[in-house]
């Protein structure tokens, strides 16, 4: 090191009149033999006073913004504060249900009415007052636990039979789930709260008396920094202390490791998988639990350990071990093999990687009952982004002949999920969602081969704006095509689907993780392009829309592939008349507010806004902070020297250079995020504000700091408002305001 944090402050070039001051260290590291600066450092530890106060003068300076713009061109209008509340609201009025879990004669889901905060898990069973009739009861309302709304519930799982129900909530944002066990029959509570079940999956075995699950060891038990890893698998029964639980699975391993836990529907067979953090590659163990002595910990036997692919594993209603893989298969694969034999020698591929489509999940239909034999095999696939379903002999895989092999959809949309009952027979079910189409669930009855709508939103679908979707092809800098949808009002283009006239333009991306960014409904998406604006979701490398080897084209050394990839689409939307670089904003979140944060400060001059939430700005340091350790295989080690060298080439808070004009900027962030630290966000903002040449009046960089919230779910009115203000901002910094 080179400079103590606690230097004085070394000379600055002046920055723009109206930010708040922020101390500009003297402070450089030696790391690797790189000099690094970090100016900004003590704005790391939110609790210090000076970053307080800092953070409140922040506040004030947007609260400031927030009055001349609502005052001002959206004083009036439809993106003013009052009509665009009301028009989310309206959009956002269907509210939300979800595929069922079925166990016996009971249907178990979530659903959110246009007026619920939060979704709620809703219990369907046969009325004993009315024969051949339903009742329901709402088992979990996050908001019945917690009237302020900021409760909210990360996942639940009924037990085989049905009687009981694992689930798990989180509070003031913070993604800390909290295991809790009730009676579906009383609604009462029979066991916990689990602390430390954070990411937990919940694997019932028969009868309910017991479950798996995973936990994180005791914090006392480890060093402070790594409290928030070291999970392992474990094996409650239900109403004893969870400190009795028997440790099944887990020491030794990577500290970093998730892990997925199922029990098979006859309960012989409990399936393991493991990830170190976000790596693409699982591990996978099978063990029976016939064959080990009751409370002791079973013989594992390896599926697959050590391959450099992603496996996911169950055993079918048949008694045969499927395994859904990347191994040999960049796009996917299905084999099959017996349990007994579970390794990858003995796999038999029955679906094989399809050249272009991604395959996304698999369901078996069969007689019901005792009668297991497959009857039909369906196969959902992602095909450039777009989801297709199709049906095959479950013996060889071959697609059914003719018509038989294709599922009908609604649509160019996204499927989400196969379910079927436990219990087997001809129906499948799967959630359908397109830019215009409200997420249903649909079924699929395997003796007739149709599809019909199961369940519709609970609450009525606004009327929607007359919109054309299409997509667009950029070419990369390395030549490689890109892909994105272009969103935009139908009065807006001319016969041939170009763009009348420029138009204000929000482009969206992500790039990580193997995320793809599918079709979906978005009031976001429609309220803006019902003002008259254009919406544009590029699918760019680092996610999953054509297969591993686009993520990876994305990840580690090629992340600079992602904004090449990011500053292709925009260069399009330009040169082919939907907008120009002082009507156009890019947009995006976590890992997608790195892109944008790249995005800004390699090019600065082609995006008039940015709006940039939640996000990781500094490279070099994240991996200390937040879940960062985990990310690691994503974006490399900083404490590699070459994977630090791949960092610093991008990384926005390093990149930044005193005297450019930056686009205007909003940073919003929220205090209760565990997952992603505010810091990024804080040091990239007093970097830029000491760094722009633009007037505050003219391209403000603005903080939106919110309490009581996380990375992840929110109430409904939260979201709105959230959603409100990002508009705001977008359309008074590309003239949307001034279109009328």
């Amino acid at each position: 090191m080179t400079a103590d944090p606690a230097a004085p402050l070394a000379p600055a070039p002046t920055a723009p009149a109206g930010y708040p001051a922020a101390r500009r260290l003297d402070l450089a590291e030696d790391l690797h033999g790189r000099r690094v600066a970090d100016p900004y450092r003590w704005l790391e530890d939110a609790a210090a006073d000076e970053t307080e106060a800092w953070s409140t003068a922040q506040d004030d300076l947007y609260a400031a913004y927030r009055a001349r713009v609502t005052s001002g061109g959206l004083a009036e209008g439809p993106l003013a504060t009052g009509p665009l509340t009301a028009r989310l609201g309206e959009l956002l009025g269907a509210g939300f249900v979800g595929t069922p879990a079925w166990r016996g004669d009971r249907r178990f889901f979530s659903r959110r009415t246009g007026e619920q905060e939060h979704a709620v898990v809703v219990v369907a069973e046969p009325d004993p007052d009315a024969p051949g009739a339903e009742r329901e009861r709402v088992l979990v309302d996050p908001v019945a636990l917690d009237p302020a709304g900021t409760t909210t519930l990360d996942a639940w799982q009924p037990s085989k039979e049905g009687d009981l129900l694992a689930y798990q909530v989180s509070h003031g944002g913070t993604e800390e789930s909290v295991l809790h066990v009730l009676d579906v029959a009383t609604g009462e509570l029979v066991d916990g709260p689990v602390d430390r079940a954070r990411y937990s999956p919940v694997a019932w075995e028969p009868g309910g008396r017991s479950l798996f699950y995973v936990r994180r060891l005791a914090p006392e038990l480890l060093p402070e920094d790594e409290r928030q890893y070291h999970r392992r698998v474990w094996r409650h029964v239900v109403g004893t202390d969870p400190a009795e639980d028997l440790e099944v699975f887990g020491d030794g391993l990577d500290m970093t490791n998730y892990y997925g836990v199922s029990v098979s529907r006859d309960g012989r067979w409990l399936i393991v998988s493991a990830s170190a953090g976000t790596a693409p590659r699982t591990d996978v163990w099978i063990a029976d639990l016939h064959a080990a002595e009751p409370g002791t910990v079973p013989a594992f036997r390896e599926v697959a350990v050590g391959y450099d692919a992603e496996v996911g594993a169950w055993v079918g209603r048949d008694g045969r071990l499927y395994v859904h893989t990347t191994l040999d298969a960049d796009r996917g694969r299905l084999a099959v093999t017996d349990p007994e034999d579970p390794a990858v020698p003995h796999w038999r591929t029955l679906l094989a990687e399809d050249p272009e489509a991604v395959l996304e999940d698999v369901a078996f239909t069969d007689g019901g009952g005792d009668d297991t034999a497959p009857r039909q095999l369906l196969a959902s696939w992602r095909r450039h982004a777009v989801s297709e379903v199709t049906v095959h002999d479950p013996a060889t895989g071959e697609r059914l002949p003719d018509g038989a092999g294709t599922v009908e959809l609604p649509g160019l949309g996204s499927v989400g999920g196969l379910v079927t009952r436990p219990d087997g027979g001809p129906d499948v079910w799967f959630t359908y969602t397109d830019h215009t189409t409200v997420t249903e669930v649909h079924r699929y009855d395997a003796t007739t081969g149709s599809t019909s709508l199961w369940a519709a939103p609970p609450g009525a679908v606004a009327d929607l704006p007359e919109v054309r979707v299409q997509r667009v092809v950029a070419t990369s800098a390395d030549g490689t095509a890109v892909r994105a949808f272009v969103v935009a009002r139908a009065d807006a283009l001319d016969a041939d689907g170009r763009p009348l006239a420029p138009a204000p333009t929000i482009l969206y991306g992500y790039g990580g993780f193997q995320i793809s960014l599918d079709p979906a409904y978005s009031a976001t998406t429609l309220a803006w392009v019902e003002a008259g604006g254009v919406y544009v979701v590029a699918n760019l490398r680092g996610g999953g829309e054509e297969g591993e080897q686009w993520h990876r084209a994305g990840r580690r050394g090629n992340k600079q592939h992602v904004f090449d990839d990011f500053h292709a689409v925009a260069g399009l939307l330009v040169d082919e008349g939907w907008t120009t670089t002082d009507r156009l904003a890019c947009w995006g979140g976590s890992n997608g507010g790195l892109l944008v944060g790249a995005a800004l400060t390699q090019q600065p001059g082609t995006f008039a806004a940015v709006v940039c939430s939640a996000p990781l700005l500094d490279m070099v340091r994240y991996q200390r902070f937040g879940l960062g350790v985990t990310w690691t295989d994503e974006y490399g080690d900083a404490d590699t020297p070459r994977e630090l060298d791949w960092l610093l080439s991008y990384s926005p808070y390093h990149r930044v250079v005193d005297g450019v004009r930056y686009p205007a900027t909003l940073f919003t962030i929220f205090d209760g995020d565990t997952r992603v630290d505010p810091l990024h966000a804080r040091k990239l903002a007093a970097a830029l504000q000491a760094a722009t040449s633009a007037p505050v009046d003219e391209a403000p960089v603005l903080v939106r700091r919110e309490k009581g919230v996380g990375h992840g779910g929110r109430a409904l009115s939260r979201t709105i408002g959230l959603t409100v203000e990002q508009l705001q901002f977008v359309a008074d910094r590309t003239g949307l305001t001034r279109r009328g």
